[in-house]
């Protein structure tokens, strides 16, 4: 079981590593959008294999707010990306 845990932090740790690169090098603000969500999906991921693992559902009100936040944040970012090509 640890060595399924090992990996599944290297992987995700990594996969967080690239997605922060890519959220500070853009190089627009639909990338660093896509990033973003990209981020929240990985957090939820792993918050996911850690109550699997472990056997419990504590996190899964955080799982809802992750998720709820990520949904809101995309469609605020796209109405403004919507406005800014309407002028």
């Amino acid at each position: 079981m640890n060595v399924m845990l090992l990996i599944i932090c290297i992987v995700f740790a990594v996969a967080a590593l690239i997605t922060m690169w890519r959220i500070v090098r853009g190089p627009s603000i639909l990338d660093r959008a896509v990033a973003s969500d990209v981020l929240l999906t990985e957090v939820m991921c792993v918050l996911a294999a850690d109550m699997a693992i472990n056997h419990h559902t504590r996190t899964l009100p955080v799982l809802l707010i992750i998720a709820a936040v990520g949904v809101f944040g995309s469609i605020s970012i796209a109405q403004f990306v919507a406005r800014k090509d309407n002028r």
